[in-house]
C-alpha cells in the first residue's frame, strides 16, 4: 500500500471523507473549527457542503487527502490557527505570537483503518504547512494514556499519535473530549 497525500482541492474526495449520506443532513463536514462559530450554527443541510465547496477552490485549501491509488481514503484538517475559531477558543490556549497552522482533525475511512493512514495523514499535513511557509503546526488531541476513545471523538487524534509525528505538548487546554483532557502540542518547523 503506497499512502499519497495531496492538498484537499477535490470536492468529491473531501464530500467523500466529511459529508454526510443524505445531502440535507446536518453533518459536521469539518466546519465547525473552520469557519466562525455563527456562521457553522447558521448553515444547515445542503448549505454546509456548498460551504466547504468554496474552501476548497481556496489558497490554502482546507486540509489534506489521502489516497490508496485512486481512492481516496484519508482526510485531515489543517490551516493557519488565525483562520481558524482556535483563534479566540477559550479552552485551548494562545502559547505565543508564532503564526502557526492547526492540525484539528484526521479521519479514516472505515475498511482502511489500523494501516497507518492517520501518521501518512500527520505527516502530510506537516509537510503541506511546510510548503505553504507555516513556521509551526499545533494539535490538540486527547491524552488518553493508551485508553480506548471513542471512534466518534477520535477525529482529533491522539497524543501518542502527535508525539510519534514529532510534536511536542507545550501546553495543558480547558478542553476535555471524551472525558480525556485534550494537551496542546506543536511541531516547530523553524
Amino acid at each position: 500500500m503506497a499512502i499519497e497525500v495531496r492538498p484537499a482541492t477535490e470536492f468529491d474526495d473531501v464530500a467523500t471523507m466529511v459529508g454526510p449520506k443524505r445531502p440535507d443532513a446536518n453533518v459536521c463536514w469539518c466546519l465547525s473549527y473552520r469557519v466562525p462559530s455563527k456562521e457553522n450554527l447558521a448553515l444547515a443541510g445542503p448549505a454546509r457542503g456548498e460551504r466547504v465547496r468554496q474552501l476548497v477552490r481556496e489558497d490554502p485549501p482546507p486540509g489534506v487527502l489521502a489516497y490508496d491509488g485512486d481512492e481516496v481514503v484519508g482526510w485531515a484538517a489543517v490551516h493557519p490557527r488565525a483562520d481558524t475559531s482556535f483563534a479566540t477558543n477559550r479552552r485551548i490556549p494562545r502559547v505565543d505570537d508564532l503564526d502557526v497552522w492547526s492540525l484539528w482533525c484526521v479521519r479514516v475511512r472505515p475498511g482502511h483503518r489500523r494501516k497507518g493512514i492517520s501518521h501518512h495523514l500527520v505527516a502530510g499535513a506537516v509537510e503541506f504547512a511546510r510548503s505553504k511557509g507555516a513556521p509551526a503546526v499545533e494539535a490538540y488531541p486527547v491524552d488518553n494514556e493508551g485508553r480506548k476513545v471513542d471512534l466518534t471523538m477520535a477525529y482529533v487524534g491522539t497524543r501518542a499519535l502527535f508525539e510519534r509525528a514529532g510534536f511536542a505538548k507545550v501546553a495543558d487546554t480547558g478542553s476535555v473530549l471524551n472525558g480525556f483532557p485534550r494537551v496542546l502540542m506543536r511541531l516547530d518547523l523553524r
